[in-house]
């Protein structure tokens, strides 16, 4: 019986939009090689991976100093790939999500922090109840000084012995692309939604607690 309440959790809330594929609003296309949003002084970007991208958003969004958070597609071969083709696993992407955040208020330093802070990096291309590579946690850099602070902080954290490996690629990023517009924000438009209600919401809030002094007032 434990194995069959087991099985059927994950096919319940495993895939973080299996509910949304057949959805006509799916059908979306039309992908931008990078991310669009309004550009302001000081601002800078970041790319993350950590399981599905409707949680990994939400709590950068919670983030003090974090403008906006964008759901996409990174660390792949296709190009233009569609969500669709992301979740079979085929394309080599993960579930991103590129966070725009004002460097004044927040460090390059502190993001990998949350990063850290807000999910497993010990489990192999799986988060929670999602598996598969596109599910993969990351870091993609963009400047050499993202990399040298992204290797810093996993040596120190493998100094902690805090977890039993850390699996985390860190990798030049070549392309971001957007998901789909229905993926944007997705955990706060839709509430009611079963994945949210049982992974994403939880997933927030055990960030919340135990790192409240991050948080946006």
């Amino acid at each position: 019986m434990k194995f069959f309440s087991f099985f059927t959790a994950l096919l319940l809330f495993s895939a973080c939009a299996s509910s949304q594929k057949n959805k006509k609003e799916t059908a979306s296309k039309e992908h931008k090689l990078n991310a669009t949003f309004t550009v302001k002084p000081k601002l800078q970007t970041a790319v993350f991976a950590s399981g599905c991208f409707w949680c990994v958003e939400a709590v950068f969004e919670s983030v003090e100093g974090v403008d906006n958070a964008i759901s996409g597609y990174s660390g792949g071969q296709v190009d233009n790939p569609t969500y669709e083709q992301v979740s079979s696993g085929s394309t080599g992407h993960a579930e991103s999500v590129l966070v725009v955040y004002d460097s004044t208020k927040v460090s390059y330093e502190t993001l990998l922090k949350v990063f850290y802070g807000s999910h497993d990096p010990s489990t192999l291309n799986r988060q929670g109840p999602d598996g598969g590579t596109q599910y993969r946690s990351a870091i993609f850099y963009q400047y050499d000084y993202q990399k040298v602070a992204a290797d810093k902080y996993i040596t120190q954290l493998k100094e902690t012995k805090k977890y039993s490996a850390i699996t985390t690629e860190v990798s030049k990023l070549t392309k971001f692309y957007n998901a789909e517009d229905y993926h944007q924000g997705y955990e706060s438009l839709h509430p009611e939604n079963s994945y949210v209600i049982n992974v994403s919401v939880p997933r927030l809030n055990k960030f919340k607690a135990l790192y409240p002094e991050l948080l946006k007032k």
